[in-house]
């Protein structure tokens, strides 16, 4: 059975995949690749497809993997009414209110300037007292 997944490449800490039809037996990292479809850069959230070559092995059975799935539904690729796609799991947080991020703002304090008693007028020069 032919799967459309996920071929990881890229050096180490800098990952890129290639979205590749494969035979679902062999594993990811062998060359054995039936087609290659694609690109994706996680780092730059780019993708490259080729969305007809993809409608193509849909049409003709091939299995995509959860990440592959999203990826084609997200280039618009249309999927067959087999193709289930991953739900979207809710995370909980052990100390949500430890996090700077669900903390409400601290209440900002506004202080009132008291006005500045005016000085005296340049314009008038100053008498001096004569002893």
């Amino acid at each position: 059975m032919l799967s459309i997944r996920m071929q990881r490449t890229g050096r180490k800490g800098h990952a890129m995949f290639r979205v590749v039809v494969q035979e679902s037996r062999y594993v990811p990292t062998s060359g054995k690749v039936v087609a290659q479809l694609g690109s994706y850069d996680p780092h730059a959230k780019t993708i490259i497809l080729d969305k007809e070559k993809a409608a193509l092995f849909l049409s003709n059975g091939a299995q995509p993997s959860d990440r592959a799935a999203r990826l084609l539904a997200a280039e618009g690729v249309a999927m067959p009414a087999w193709v289930k796609q991953p739900t979207q799991r809710t995370r909980s947080v052990r100390t949500a209110d430890k996090r700077r991020s669900t903390t409400p703002p601290a209440p900002v304090e506004e202080t009132v300037e008291a006005p500045v008693a005016e000085a005296a007028p340049a314009d008038e020069p100053a008498t001096e007292v004569a002893a």
